[in-house]
């Protein structure tokens, strides 16, 4: 039987014209970070089971690559449960295994820490345009710093990058807190110990729109008062600083002291930082799926992208798990795939850069001839140049059209008798 050509499900192979902006969008979201004092790390792909499974990746553990136990510790016999087959995991995000890495390594690391991880990450999920099972992530973190400073370099950092990867898609950066959300419910009638479900059918708005997320909270017997209480105070506030302020002060008493402040202070520096270069809103409605958040959350939509393009919050609560000692942490992800789907979908083409030669040589050049082509290549590059050496196809206009399409603009042409043509 001939073996599979296609790739697996949900996983693509990227041919040279998409690798090119892939490349580009890469190393404009690095400089962009390394501006900002960000420093690259690298994690395994592979973490331990106990850890993808320990409920702070919300929905994303029920989308786990499991990895087999490996010889005699895979004993299928004596297995009860799927988990008793693991030890093993490919990671579903970036955060949970810089968490781990922040715990093991801190001695050894400034703080706070500015990080940057750049890799792969693998969900089980189902495939849809710009959504795969295997896809890149671009994180940039600060570990061990308390204060809303935070914040405020992560999305101004992640909006730099954003402004010139698109330069010509309007973005909003659209924010919350957990804490706000959390007083929300509990001024509302919710069980405090039901909270998270709670939140798991609001951060269905943008799907299910509000009677459907209300329909589902009574489905999830909830009482319709409760459920309307919760509504309308989302529609209360405006989106502004003074909208959170104003939350604020009807959540007095069980929202915790300094939250609705600390939000608005982020709203309006950096406000006055990005010089209104893209909307920044308040949105009572942002939830955020992970179960690691515990303050400040933040999302990008962009023009031309259902969906968003960028998120990430606070998880002050994460590292602790590892070390048994909380540490402040605030990380944001810019959605890489979705960002390439967008400049692919519009016809977008690298800027700038060196002009890329194809030199064409006939099939059955001496040796000689063939050495001094390469040789003038070889000098050619030295001065900056690209320069593709190949052997000339029969078909040579197909060949030029498919050289086109990765770049090349300028061909040479060199045969065994240079007056043959």
């Amino acid at each position: 039987m001939a073996l599979k050509k296609k790739p697996v499900t949900g996983m693509k192979d990227i041919l040279p014209a998409e690798m090119q902006i892939r490349d580009y969008v890469l190393n404009q979201i690095k400089e962009t970070y390394r501006g900002f004092g960000f420093s690259a790390i690298e994690t395994p792909c592979v973490e331990h089971i106990e850890n993808l499974l320990s409920k702070q990746g919300g929905d994303n553990e029920k989308l786990i690559f499991k990895i087999l136990k490996r010889g005699e510790k895979l004993n299928i016999e004596t297995a009860e449960t799927e988990n008793d087959l693991a030890d093993g995991g490919l990671r579903y995000d970036l955060t949970l295994p810089l968490s781990r890495y922040y715990s093991n390594n801190s001695a050894n690391l400034p703080s706070p820490f500015k990080a940057l991880q750049v890799g792969s990450v693998w969900r089980a999920d189902r495939p849809q345009k710009g959504r795969f099972r295997q896809f890149v992530q671009c994180d940039i973190d600060i570990l061990g710093d308390a204060t809303n400073q935070a914040e405020i370099e992560l999305i101004l950092a992640t909006t730099t990058a954003l402004k010139k990867i698109c330069p010509d898609n309007s973005f909003e950066v659209r924010v919350n807190d957990r804490k706000l959300l959390r007083a929300m419910a509990v001024y509302s009638g919710f069980p405090e110990e039901d909270i998270d479900k709670v939140f798991i059918t609001v951060d269905k708005m943008d799907k299910i729109g509000t009677d459907g997320v209300k329909a589902e909270l009574m489905e999830n017997g909830y009482s319709e008062e409760t459920a309307d209480k919760y509504l309308e105070l989302m529609g209360q506030a405006t989106n502004d600083a003074s909208g959170v302020r104003r939350m604020g002060e009807i959540l007095a008493g069980v929202l915790e002291d300094g939250a609705a402040e600390n939000l608005a202070q982020i709203m309006e520096t950096v406000g006055d930082v990005s010089d209104g270069s893209f909307k920044l809103a308040f949105d009572p409605t942002l939830v955020r799926g992970m179960g690691y958040y515990t303050g400040t959350i933040f999302e990008v939509s962009m023009e031309g992208f259902g969906g968003s393009v960028a998120g990430g919050g606070r998880y002050d609560k994460m590292i602790g798990k590892f070390t048994g000692m909380d540490t402040p942490a605030c990380g944001f992800s810019i959605g890489f795939e979705r960002i390439v789907t967008i400049l692919l979908d519009n016809g977008f083409t690298v800027p700038g850069g060196n002009e890329k030669e194809a030199w064409l040589f006939e099939k059955g050049m001496n040796s000689e001839k063939l050495a001094s082509i390469m040789k003038e290549a070889m000098t050619a590059r030295k001065e900056g140049k690209i320069v593709l050496v190949a052997q000339m196809n029969k078909n040579k206009k197909f060949q030029k059209e498919q050289l086109g399409k990765e770049g090349y603009s300028e061909f040479k042409e060199f045969y065994k008798e240079d007056l043959k043509h």
